[in-house]
């Protein structure tokens, strides 16, 4: 697993203006976009590993309909974020990272145009 989070890790810092760091006050990966959360990993009360990231709410609420290993987000708005319980063999690690990409891109159209005009010049 400790290879999983690193290759999620990487691939989030490797998005446009990303930053991925140990957030101590959340105990977790902070994955942030000029300021704002677009996913973390880290474990919950029980200690399960769990990446946590942003979706659409239709798409969320099937995900966790299909999957065991898809709960409401962990300490996240629970109709916008999901947690995906790492230890499954549910994702591969290319879904994922579809994820990480998607919760990237969503919290990327929260900002102005401009903004997001300089984030895809980067691309």
């Amino acid at each position: 697993m400790e290879n999983l989070i690193k290759s999620l890790n990487q691939y989030a810092a490797s998005l446009p203006k990303a930053e991925v760091y140990y957030r101590d006050s959340w105990e977790c990966e902070y994955y942030d976009l000029l300021g704002k959360n677009f996913g973390r990993i880290g474990t919950d009360k029980e200690g399960k590993m769990q990446l946590t990231v942003k979706g659409k709410p239709e798409e969320n609420e099937i995900l966790r309909e299909t999957y065991t290993s898809v709960v409401p987000g962990y300490y996240a708005n629970k109709v916008h974020w999901n947690s995906v319980y790492l230890d499954t063999q549910d994702f591969t690690e290319e879904a994922l990272q579809k994820m990480i990409k998607n919760s990237y891109e969503l919290v990327k159209s929260s900002f102005t145009k401009k903004i997001q005009k300089e984030i895809d010049e980067l691309l």
